[in-house]
């Protein structure tokens, strides 16, 4: 599913238009965002956890050359799926 097709997921099932739905989520997805920009958790009960993780900076081989090369700390986006979520998935309602 892309998003194209989630927004007329949720058009569907909550009665908005399509455009009233990609409002919502891009307001959401842009929430999330700003929030993990900020150092800030975001935790959705029962599907999971948005949060910032930084990785420390280390030494690397260029595969190519074999020489050495120096990859600087960065800050990634990582996402832990909850309980509830893991078990829809699984199958387990």
């Amino acid at each position: 599913m892309n998003k194209t097709e989630l927004i007329a997921k949720v058009a569907e099932v909550s009665g908005l238009t399509k455009k009233d739905s990609e409002l919502a989520l891009n307001t959401t997805l842009d929430a999330i965002k700003d929030s993990l920009v900020a150092g800030e958790k975001v935790v959705l009960t029962g599907f999971g956890t948005f949060q910032k993780r930084d990785r420390k900076g280390r030494v690397g081989r260029n595969p190519r050359t074999g020489e050495e090369i120096k990859i600087p700390p960065s800050s990634v986006p990582a996402f832990s799926a909850g309980k509830q979520f893991k078990d829809t998935v699984k199958g387990k309602k």
